[in-house]
């Protein structure tokens, strides 16, 4: 009997393996070679698995995930080890768990990112709440731009009127003029 998981499945499978790690590979703008050497692992079996030719083993595809900066939970879906969904549930629930543990955080901004996380990628959340959410994270965001460009334009301006859509990307005359300026 094969220790190898991999070795029950069709020959495709294995290719479109080689075919992913090569693509992945080539982004990451690195030879065989170099990823061999950063996975540890022989440059000629990195070819043959780049090729079809022979199927790792989760161990193996957990070395090839570090080298090339992917989770390796990515690598078993993609090997046919892991279900998609389990591996989506599985991500999710760790995300979750790492947000609410956060010593660094308080309880209202643990709320807010699950609140965002969850708009992103749905989940157990109603949709009010989220809509509710999006809402004042807006008005919270047009808030602090406008803000912002509140504080620049009176400090180069002098004056303390500011135009109303200045924190949505308008430019005013006065900021982008050459003239020279009276002081009194």
């Amino acid at each position: 009997m094969s220790k190898n998981p991999l070795d029950a499945l069709p020959g495709n499978l294995g290719n479109n393996l080689g075919d992913y790690l090569r693509e992945q590979r080539l982004t990451k703008k690195l030879s065989l070679r170099q990823l061999s050497a950063i996975a540890g692992i022989s440059n000629p079996y990195l070819s043959q698995i780049e090729r079809g030719i022979k199927r790792p083993s989760a161990e193996i595809l957990q070395q090839i995930g570090k080298g090339l900066s992917i989770s390796a939970e990515t690598l078993y879906v993609q090997a046919g080890l892991l279900d998609p969904k389990d591996a989506a549930a599985e991500a999710a629930a760790t995300t979750r768990a790492a947000i609410a543990a956060d010593p660094a955080l308080t309880s209202r901004q643990r709320q807010t990112m699950l609140e965002i996380y969850e708009s992103f990628v749905g989940g157990s959340a109603t949709t009010a709440p989220k809509r509710a959410a999006k809402k004042g994270a807006t008005k919270t965001t047009a808030k602090k731009k406008s803000a912002g460009s509140t504080k620049g334009s009176a400090a180069s301006s002098g004056s303390k009127s500011t135009p109303a859509r200045a924190g949505r990307g308008a430019t005013t005359s006065s900021s982008t003029s050459t003239t020279p300026r009276r002081t009194s």
